[in-house]
């Protein structure tokens, strides 16, 4: 191990050699030995506590998912939440989680590392989506929520989201002050944790479930726009549903039949919670390839729209018939699009539009909302990239009363309507899907007719993502690397389009600082570049806006052959 440092090394024999590591673990560590790389990987760092919580590949090792980097983040967590007093003490944490390996042993250890800081928490009994932990934690009064999920991640990652009392992923701030108790546990043999029977006994881990169920799918209804058009299309509306092995599969179905729609066809390789996510190369609704079973059922059935929901239910695409009959998948932008114009013309129509109403959106998602909301009189504020950052905007907006939060997305699938969660939700979003294009039915449209009558309102809008996978801390350095070279040396003109300015979200006060760079192109063209906040990629986004689809698909490519050079 001599091109080890001295940190690996001493991390790696601790894993090797402390019998407070069960067998299988050592047995583990031990099978990588005299393979520096994998050493490395495993022990170079500690898993990092980001902005969201922790996500990693499950394994032994400080830079991977385990019950022992878990117990230590929740520790952490715990003496966080102590140092708030005694009515934070109170108050209580609930846990929820989803279909992956070792989500329910995960979540076990963290309930019994709280339950032995004397804090309460509430567990659900069986897999939950994340958006209904967010409303679970503000109808119990909680100070905190856990969310053990990978959202979208291959079957070999797991991870530990944490909510506050708002119901949102703690904001950055909140979030550095957490990370900086979690990097105080040095010790394990200090982690407080207790025997599950005797934290059953004294009430400090506590079982929830259909009570809040019920209560989550009342508030989710109360966002129901159009149960008339629904109930006009009878038998002949059908919808294809996949929730892709994950946890959304009761939820969604259950708020869709008591909405009034009588055939949701689910796809049955697909129903059931599979952590190994079996007919799925990647279960990511933003995949085309994620809703292959699905496209071949709603070809059978000969189906009107596809809905497909990522293993822990925040995100939702959609897939519709085009003009030839071929199903298309609707990109995160597409649907956004289409869901603002839905609910701010419906809205309009039975003039209870408020006049302070807001829209918030990310600076990487589609300005086609932006344009949109603008025609209804309709704010719109950009926030960072990551949900978290819309839920402290209607915070902010509810404490204030300067402004009426109606709906918030992000072009990665993510959407939410109404304040009664502060995460993105697949629920509400697949409810409103299905909605929109049963009232879009009922005026003998499909979906993809309500996009196309869109870009010739609006114009023709069109983005796109590439992205590049580095892992390890090899990996590390070039995305930091890369993102430094166009910070310090930036182009002049990207894909022929000249650059007109650069926003280095480092270096401004609007938002919170991030390693993100705007480059804003003449002729109402844009590029983004940020490295993923859960996966080890550099991203780079783009986009476009023209007169017709032909000039918007040849400037886009144009973009994206220029990102492909820089590759």
């Amino acid at each position: 191990m001599l091109n080890l440092d001295i940190k690996t090394i001493k991390n790696y024999e601790t894993w090797l050699f402390d019998p407070y590591f069960d067998d299988a673990t050592r047995k583990e560590v031990q099978g990588i030995k005299g393979n520096e790389e994998e050493i490395e990987d495993r022990f170079y760092k500690d898993l990092e506590f980001g902005t969201g919580g922790l996500r990693g590949v499950i394994g032994a090792g400080t830079n991977r998912m385990n019950i022992y980097t878990v117990r230590r983040a929740t520790q952490g967590l715990a003496n966080y939440i102590k140092a708030q007093g005694e009515k934070a003490l109170e108050k209580g944490v609930v846990i929820a989680y989803d279909s992956r390996h070792m989500s329910k042993e995960f979540t076990l250890e963290a309930a019994l590392v709280l339950a032995g800081n004397d804090i309460k928490a509430y567990v659900f009994e069986s897999l939950r989506p994340t958006p209904e932990l967010s409303f679970a934690v503000r109808h119990l009064g909680a100070i905190a929520g856990i969310v053990v999920t990978a959202s979208h991640n291959p079957p070999q990652y797991n991870g530990y989201k944490v909510y506050w009392e708002d119901g949102a992923q703690i904001a950055t701030q909140l979030a550095k002050e957490i990370t900086e108790e979690i990097q105080l546990v040095n010790d394990f043999y200090k982690i407080n944790t207790m025997e599950q029977q005797e934290a059953e006994r004294s009430g400090l881990l506590k079982s929830i479930g259909e009570e809040i169920d019920n209560l989550y799918i009342e508030a989710v209804k109360t966002q129901s726009l159009r149960k008339d058009a629904i109930a006009q299309i009878g038998e002949d509306f059908k919808v294809v549903f996949t929730p892709l092995h994950g946890t959304a599969n009761i939820p969604v179905r259950r708020v869709l039949k008591e909405i009034g729609f009588k055939k949701v066809l689910v796809v049955p390789q697909q129903e059931l919670p599979d952590p190994n996510f079996s007919t799925v190369a990647y279960p990511n609704p933003e995949e085309k390839a994620a809703f292959k079973l699905a496209i071949d059922l709603a070809k059978e059935e000969d189906a009107q729209l596809i809905i497909g929901t990522d293993p822990d239910c925040d995100r939702v695409g959609a897939v519709v018939k085009n003009k030839a009959g071929e199903y298309v998948v609707l990109t995160g932008n597409q649907t956004g699009a289409l869901l603002v114009e839905y609910m701010l013309s419906t809205l309009k129509e039975r003039n209870a539009l408020p006049q302070n109403a807001t829209i918030v959106k990310t600076i990487v998602t589609s300005e086609m909302g932006a344009s949109i909301a603008k025609h209804y009189g309709v704010d719109v504020f950009n926030t960072l990239t990551g949900f978290k950052y819309i839920g402290e905007k209607i915070k902010e907006y509810e404490a204030s009363g300067e402004k009426t939060f109606l709906f918030g997305y992000e072009e990665s699938y993510g959407y939410l309507a109404g304040t009664y969660a502060r995460d993105k939700d697949a629920v509400v979003a697949s409810m409103l899907i299905c909605e929109m294009a049963a009232y879009y039915h009922t005026k003998g449209m499909t979906l993809y007719d309500g996009l196309l009558a869109l870009y010739e309102k609006y114009g023709y809008y069109l983005e796109d993502l590439k992205s590049i996978t580095l892992e390890g801390k090899a990996g590390m350095e070039k995305i930091q690397n890369t993102l430094n070279t166009f910070r310090e040396n930036p182009p002049q003109a990207i894909g022929g389009y000249k650059v007109l300015a650069l926003e280095d979200y480092k270096k401004q006060n609007k938002l919170p600082k991030a390693d993100v760079l705007k480059f804003h192109l003449e002729g109402d063209a844009w590029l983004a570049l940020r490295p993923s906040g859960t996966e080890p990629k550099l991203k780079f986004y783009c986009g476009v806006k023209a007169n017709s689809l032909e000039a918007s698909r040849e400037k886009i490519n144009k973009m994206l052959c220029a990102v492909q050079e820089y590759l």
